[in-house]
């Protein structure tokens, strides 16, 4: 069962990302703000559902939530601030688009910089803790997945279109057959075989 909030005062949004330890693609964050007394039992951390369980659920977050945003860095901007900072301002771009303003903030993970003079308290695993970090982590994976599969359309070599962008096997395969493509993050390992990917 996963709690309703973490600060019981405040207007709390609950915020995670999505792709962090991909080799391609932009990394999502989303951030969402459920109602005090919302309950949904099919609400769980995301990586315990199926994609038809995650697209069934977004709705529902989309209906039912006070407010809700995505936002993105992109793979350039990955490579010049690091995943760290750029999943981080992610989350920010996020927040800047909620329709209301949030008074508190809950992050999963230990990291994460100062949004304004907003509270805030990072959790570890707390997309399996608190329902508002699920609800974000739900959107920022299903709407990345979206984007990758628009990506697979026109690099096809790689298999994102269910990988996501991750390192696998055939992710490798394909950057060793066909090089790498404009979406592929610079400064991470692309072949697994500990050089970086480009030489600065």
């Amino acid at each position: 069962m996963l709690a309703p909030y973490y600060y019981k005062d405040k207007i709390e949004a609950g915020c995670d990302e999505a792709g962090r330890g991909c080799l391609a693609g932009s990394v999502y964050a989303a951030a969402v703000i459920l109602p005090k007394d919302y309950h949904n039992d099919l609400l769980n951390d995301s990586k315990q559902l199926t994609a038809r369980q995650r697209y069934q659920l977004r709705e529902m977050i989309e209906r039912d939530a006070i407010a809700w945003a995505v936002g993105i860095a992109t793979a350039q901007e990955i490579d010049q601030m690091n995943i760290l900072r750029a999943s981080i301002t992610a989350m920010h771009r996020a927040i800047d688009q909620l329709a209301v303003r949030p008074e508190a903030l809950i992050i999963d993970g230990n990291r994460f910089y100062p949004y304004h003079d907003l509270p805030y308290t990072t959790i570890v695993k707390g997309d399996g803790k608190y329902l508002s970090i699920a609800a974000a982590s739900i959107l920022a994976k299903t709407y990345r997945d979206d984007y990758m599969r628009e990506l697979h359309k026109e690099f096809p070599y790689y298999g994102w279109d269910h990988n996501a962008g991750y390192p696998t096997k055939e992710h490798r395969q394909g950057i060793a057959e066909h090089g790498l493509s404009p979406y592929h993050r610079l400064t991470f390992n692309q072949l697994g075989d500990g050089q970086l990917s480009f030489d600065f």
